[in-house]
């Protein structure tokens, strides 16, 4: 047989063997699926020896496509002022996208990750308006360091900057015209840490897949315009996010990205986070939604 007939049948086999691998491993789109469907995927997962930050990768996957809804999520049928559902796997906005990747990234089943889910976004998982950590750098990090790490000043070194900013969730609350939650946190002022985005560029090696992003804006009394994840992947830097301008969970090129916010001078930077790979679940008596059985005598 000559040599060009044996190169197209290997090329032949190689592209039955890729329909074969595809037909096997279905896309499995979280916003398209069945609970069912996403409970036996989440289990299969645990069973697997991956790490937090590869959890995350292949969680913030399972969202790609889906649709934006900026109000998406609330406090259920029964709240007091948001009657939107507490999960929605339809649609997403920019916080709940990464708030419900990092909770599945926690679990080990459907139940599981409903339940970490409203410890993320609520104080001690208390559903209320005013217990939600409404504030992504001021009340969400700080309440969710039991699983996540600030790593600017890690990942940006001498580039990093700081910045202070008053807290006032009574102002907050009159801004969607609620003056009636009993018990409301006090002023506060808070700084951070965020490297600017001239040099962002600086550090993206010390970056890591699965690191959750803040973007921060020149606005007094807030830090976050928006929230992302960052994606390594084929030797490139992405941002995965719930694009309000693109209406869907999309990847766009790191450099592509900074670019664009480069161009309006309301963005300052960014700040990062991380996910812990050892989580204290049995610290006292706080699980954070995670079930845990009683150690056998």
């Amino acid at each position: 047989m000559k040599k060009s007939g044996i190169l197209l049948l290997l090329i032949i086999f190689l592209i039955s063997c890729f329909y074969e691998i595809t037909a096997e491993s279905p896309e499995k789109s979280y916003y398209k699926i069945s609970i069912e469907e996403i409970d036996r995927d989440i289990r299969e997962i645990a069973t697997q020896n991956l790490t937090n930050s590869q959890k995350m990768e292949y969680y913030s996957e399972r969202f790609l496509g889906a649709p934006y809804l900026l109000q998406c999520e609330g406090e259920g049928e029964h709240g007091q002022y948001e009657k939107e559902p507490l999960l929605n796997l339809k649609q997403t906005n920019c916080m709940t996208y990464c708030e419900i990747v990092l909770a599945l990234s926690l679990s080990d089943y459907y139940e599981e990750f409903f339940n970490i889910l409203q410890h993320i976004r609520y104080r001690h998982g208390i559903i209320s308006m005013a217990t939600r950590n409404h504030y992504t750098m001021a009340d969400w990090l700080p309440a969710n360091s039991w699983c996540l790490d600030h790593v600017s000043r890690l990942a940006g070194g001498d580039d990093t900057a700081q910045l202070t900013r008053t807290i006032q969730h009574q102002n907050f609350f009159a801004s969607k015209g609620i003056n009636d939650i009993p018990v409301v946190l006090p002023d506060r002022e808070v700084t951070i840490d965020y490297i600017p985005l001239h040099k962002l560029q600086n550090c993206v090696a010390q970056l890591h897949s699965g690191d959750i992003v803040a973007l921060i804006q020149n606005r007094p009394g807030i830090f976050s315009a928006h929230m992302l994840l960052i994606i390594k992947k084929n030797n490139q830097t992405y941002f995965r996010h719930a694009s309000m301008r693109d209406k869907k969970v999309l990847d766009v090129k790191f450099e592509d990205y900074i670019t664009d916010l480069s161009k309006n001078p309301r963005y300052l930077g960014m700040s990062f986070m991380r996910v812990k790979e050892k989580i204290q679940w049995k610290e006292g008596v706080y699980t954070h939604g995670k079930f845990i059985l009683p150690e056998s005598d």
